[in-house]
């Protein structure tokens, strides 16, 4: 019986719904972090560490770092809890709605393909909060999955699992991580007292994204994902935990040279953080309850849509443009218990409000020989409403403050423009100027904060920060060599700092409902705090040898406050947090045929840990190191050490000049499986 032999199918690849690239990113300051260097750390924010002045608020990583230190800022001009930088998942912003800050949890490095770190204003398609810059994460495509495990000194336990699977035009892509440690103590030596505990850590999330092929170029994907995380804060009776949760639907369509693509996407995030902070006794021998912030429930939403025409003609190139329009929405109130008197907490504060940035932008890209020329503009109207803040007597329930704050509302235009150009032999230039803004966060309008002896006031008159800067650079790509060097000048104004009202103990009579402020403390608050300038260099390198690949690079940042008329004492300071120099250097050596050693380096000087620059935290040089043996394919052992040598890493100092640490020497055994 003769059978007719059905043809071959063409393999059909789904991928989530999201447009590619857009041609005028290469003419701007892009750094990428593929899969390999991605899978060498265990948390993500570690992994962007290895960027010059990349860093978390304060100098340590999210295994030790507070949930509302976990801000992430690009170039070291002017750090912030709240971060300074918009980290986006596809187009979905993964920032907190709260607080601007980033639960690193939630995104384990083995769920990403890649990550593009775009450094300088971050205007165009990605608006508000991209003050600094953009971190767009790419969720993984494609066949296939990793499961590690491992285990690690202070008790650490960490298992991740990532894995794709499809069938025809269908395709579910998923991700779990659990992160154990019973963590370390942050004060060290003779300095420590009975105050003094571990930071211990203990972490879940989970994600999944179902992707529909409709046709060649068209998708549908549906993601939700949900993270939670329990942490001591290093000292006794001070603990955090975070939780949330977040939901988008994208659809798009790739663009074709006859044909418009799009993109449309729909979000939520939901969120909770509960935070209780403690009073230090004098000699560190104890502590007391000062504030239980019990409850910090938060809901962000919004949505954004794209259109996209590429590979027009035009005057001897092509032509790119895009058009589109974003919104997000936020609103949250803290809920706390504070002032411990005779065993209790005696008030309540209830504080929040709801905020909104809407916005619509035109991009465009134009390559032509050896050209390349990007930009666009953007215009956004934000808006701060419902503020309140709320404090009773917990035992008669009659309010001791009751404020509401008037709404408010304003209008930020935005623009970038880039020239990149070829010049033969492997080189190329490129110049950019460009502005952006970042609105405070509700966090920053209404949520007052202790560390230690040291208060921290909220503002509900808090304006945007506005960025203007310009940046050129050059570059070299060879066979196996690559250069780069960028020289760039930013300017923030109205900039957003903690700034220091008054020393304890007692009431400040400048700001009298902060309460009392304890001995060895200072009262700050956040302000609009004039002006920061920000001059920087930043070098790369790398060479490829058979069997070794060396890189190199440098970050130089100098940068000063005017505080103009509103905190003249910081007028000539450096921003708090903001080192002059920071490097990394690393070596991937393959020592055989399954063996690989890699090392990687970090320097930073010396960084202020206060707004008056009158706690320095000292210069700190680390070194992480990891051997890989690879059993068989696609199985392999490995054993990591971060902090190699033990370094001594200050992240902060009290007022009484007790200084905290970041991890020490930290030895990991882990198996891995890629399939």
């Amino acid at each position: 019986m003769i059978q007719d032999i059905p043809a071959e199918l063409a393999e059909v690849v789904v991928t989530a719904a999201r447009l590619p690239p857009a041609a005028g990113e290469a003419a701007f300051s892009t750094v990428r972090l593929d899969d390999q260097e991605l899978g060498r750390t265990t948390r993500l924010d570690e992994a962007l560490a290895t960027v010059p002045a990349v860093s978390l608020f304060r100098r340590t990583s999210s295994l030790g770092a507070n949930p509302t230190t976990q801000g992430i800022s690009l170039r070291a001009i002017a750090p912030s809890g709240a971060g300074r930088t918009l980290v986006t998942l596809d187009g979905e912003p993964v920032n907190d709605p709260f607080g601007g800050w980033v639960i690193w949890s939630q995104v384990p490095p083995e769920s990403l393909e890649s990550l593009d770190i775009i450094r300088g204003g971050g205007a165009g398609p990605y608006g508000a909060g991209a003050l600094t810059g953009v971190i767009a994460l790419r969720e993984r495509d494609g066949e296939g999955g990793v499961l590690d495990t491992s285990v690690a000194a202070f008790g650490g336990r960490r298992l991740a699992a990532a894995t794709t699977l499809t069938l025809g035009r269908f395709a579910l892509t998923g991700s779990l991580l659990s992160d154990r440690s019973d963590g370390y103590t942050p004060v060290r030596g003779g300095a420590a007292g009975v105050a003094d505990t571990r930071l211990d850590l203990e972490t879940t999330s989970a994600a999944l994204r179902a992707d529909f092929g409709l046709d060649d170029v068209t998708a549908l994907s549906v993601r939700g994902s949900a993270y939670e995380e329990e942490r001591g804060s290093g000292l006794l009776g001070a603990r955090s935990s975070a939780s949330g949760q977040g939901y988008s639907v994208s659809f798009a369509r790739t663009p074709t040279r006859n044909r418009l693509g799009w993109r449309g996407q729909i979000w939520r995030r939901e969120s909770d953080l509960a935070n209780s902070s403690v009073a230090v006794a004098p000699g560190r021998a104890g502590t007391t309850p000062a504030n239980d912030q019990f409850a910090t429930p938060a809901n962000g939403w919004g949505g954004n849509l794209a259109l996209r025409r590429s590979g027009l003609d035009l005057g001897g190139g092509r032509l790119e443009w895009e058009v589109g329009a974003d919104a997000r929405f936020s609103e949250g109130e803290t809920r706390e218990r504070f002032r411990f008197l005779g065993g209790q907490f005696t008030r309540d504060r209830f504080a929040g409000g709801e905020t909104s940035i809407i916005g619509g932008y035109a991009e465009g890209a134009w390559t032509g020989d050896a050209w390349l020329i990007a930009g666009g503009v953007r215009l956004d109207r934000w808006e701060n409403s419902e503020g309140r803040r709320l404090e009773r007597d917990r035992l008669t329930g009659l309010a001791t403050l009751d404020e509401t704050y008037p709404d408010r509302a304003g209008e930020v235009a935005s623009a970038r423009l880039a020239v990149r150009r070829d010049l033969g032999g492997d080189w190329a230039v490129r110049a950019a100027v460009y502005s952006s803004f970042r609105p405070a966060t509700l966090n920053e309008l209404h949520r007052p904060f202790r560390v230690g002896n040291d208060l921290t006031e909220a503002n509900a008159v808090l304006e945007p920060e506005t960025l203007k800067g310009m940046e050129v650079g050059l570059s070299w790509g060879g066979a196996r060599t690559s250069l780069g060097a960028t020289v760039f000048f930013n300017r923030i104004e109205d900039a957003i700092v903690n700034v220091t009202i008054g020393a304890g103990p007692g009431v400040i009579p400048a700001l009298p409902r902060a309460g009392f402020v304890p001995a060895g403390g200072v009262l700050r608050q956040r302000q609009n705090a004039g002006t920061i300038e920000a001059v920087g260099l930043e070098l790369t390198a790398e060479h490829r040898f058979t069997d070794l690949t060396l890189i190199w690079a440098v970050s130089l940042t100098d940068a000063e406050v005017d505080g103009g008329a509103a905190a003249l004492q910081l007028t000539g300071l450096r921003p708090a947090q903001a080192p002059v120099a920071s490097a990394t250097a690393g070596i991937d050596w393959r020592l055989g045929e399954r063996l690989k050693l890699s090392l990687r380096g970090r320097h930073e000087s010396r960084r202020f840990d206060d707004d008056l620059n009158s706690r320095t935290l000292g210069a700190a040089t680390t070194v992480d190191a990891r051997l890989d043996w690879q059993l068989k394919d696609g199985i392999g052992l490995y054993v990591a050490a971060d902090n190699l040598f033990d370094a001594q890493v200050e992240v902060s100092e009290t007022a009484d000049g007790v200084a905290g640490f970041g991890p020490p020497q930290t030895v990991r055994f882990g198996a891995s499986i890629n399939w």
